[in-house]
């Protein structure tokens, strides 16, 4: 069993652990990390990740296990009208410079200008990240996180977008009412789907 709730900047560090775990195979960032200590370089990437983003202006929900409290899954999400800080990007460098080296900035900021250029313009909630710890795989986790926060998204009348490069993954996202819109170029070894979900109107 386990309950799902925000996470807290306490939170952070724990969160972007098991977000490493989770994309310890995953084909996007591996065009951004690699080397024998990729699973470190990885949690130092998703916690200046959080601290520079979304723990300011968006969501991170925990899936945490009732007894003992330990984080199983993690999903993050920007809101429709995040903004994101230049100096809250600025403060956590030294973090992305571990993770990524000096040479592995210029990557990032390509990756993240590929992605952007499919996104679509209107006012929508971005899936970020989402990951379940090696533990928890099969439970359910995944599957809860996303709906619980889909809910809230509902209850707004708003829609919602996110990438993702694992197929099975796509057919979790379109049970959940997201469909592929696109195919993201410009990812060297990658080709991730830009899949978006309609927004559901009261009746």
């Amino acid at each position: 069993m386990f309950t799902i709730a925000p996470a807290s900047p306490a939170d952070l560090e724990e969160a972007a652990a098991v977000l490493a775990t989770a994309f310890g195979q995953d084909t996007v960032t591996s065009t951004l990390v690699s080397g024998p200590d990729r699973g470190r370089r990885l949690a130092l990437l998703f916690e200046a990740m959080l601290r520079s983003g979304a723990a300011s202006s968006g969501r991170v929900d925990l899936a945490r296990r009732d007894t003992d409290g330990v984080v199983l899954g993690v999903a993050v999400w920007e809101t429709p009208h995040a903004h994101h800080s230049v100096l809250d990007q600025m403060r956590q460098l030294p973090m992305f410079a571990r993770a990524l080296g000096l040479r592995g900035i210029p990557r990032a900021l390509r990756l993240q200008r590929a992605l952007s250029l499919h996104r679509p313009v209107d006012p929508h909630w971005y899936l970020a990240q989402i990951g379940v710890g090696d533990g928890a795989r099969g439970a359910g986790v995944g599957g809860a996180l996303l709906e619980s926060r889909l809910r809230a998204i509902d209850a707004d009348a708003l829609p919602a977008y996110l990438e993702s490069s694992n197929e099975r993954n796509r057919a979790l996202y379109r049970r959940s009412g997201f469909r592929s819109i696109a195919s993201i170029t410009g990812i060297p070894g990658a080709s991730p789907a830009a899949m978006w979900r309609d927004a559901v109107r009261p009746a």
